[in-house]
């Protein structure tokens, strides 16, 4: 409940650092290199909705999902100015794919999630890793931008890529790593790619 708060808060009260506006440079590669075609994607953690209008603009069905019902209000109102669709809803990573979540539809080509993963609990991110491989079709991609571990209003978030790969081992192929940093801290790029069910590791 008070990170539901925080989120609102953060968006209701002018515009949030990690809003910028612009779309990165991995997405926009891996969208206009063809890698990934048009299809149906999920930003999840999509914030006030620039990288989901990217996709919709591009040809994708696009759904974004966020805890923050203020960033949500401000993605739709974005999506209808750019005059493209895009589903956008309210709720939190974890619970895609369930009952309990959106009414996000069926399985996805790509999922981004562009500063989601870091700020969730380290006990909550095996249900994490449950929810990508509820959501993700085999041979899909998941773009993710991660901070390394760090502190934020005194606990620890982030990850290493260690344990990055640790959490999706069995399930999804590492494409590529790509080491940077923020604010003179390291962060990561992450692309991976679901594994068809014969290729499953044990």
């Amino acid at each position: 409940m008070i990170a539901r708060i925080w989120w609102n808060l953060s968006y209701l009260f002018g515009r949030p650092r990690w809003d910028t506006g612009i779309t990165p440079p991995e997405l926009v590669e891996l969208v206009e290199s063809g890698q990934v075609p048009p299809g149906r994607a999920l930003d999840i953690g999509c914030g006030t909705g620039t990288n989901a209008i990217y996709l919709a603009e591009r040809g994708f069905h696009a759904v974004g999902t966020d805890l923050a019902w203020s960033a949500i209000r401000a993605a739709r109102r974005k999506a209808r100015e750019a005059g493209v669709s895009v589903a956008f809803y309210v709720g939190e990573a974890i619970k895609l794919g369930t009952p309990a979540g959106p009414p996000i539809g069926g399985s996805f080509d790509l999922a981004l999630d562009i500063g989601c993963l870091h700020a969730i609990q380290s006990a909550h991110r095996l249900a994490y890793g449950s929810m990508l491989q509820r959501v993700l079709r085999a041979d899909g991609y998941y773009l993710l931008y991660a901070w390394g571990p760090r502190k934020l209003l005194g606990r620890a978030v982030g990850l290493t890529p260690h344990e990055m790969e640790t959490l999706l081992a069995r399930d999804f192929e590492r494409c590529w790593i790509r080491a940077g940093e923020e604010e003179g801290r390291p962060s990561y790029w992450y692309l991976f790619k679901r594994r068809r069910s014969a290729d499953v590791v044990p």
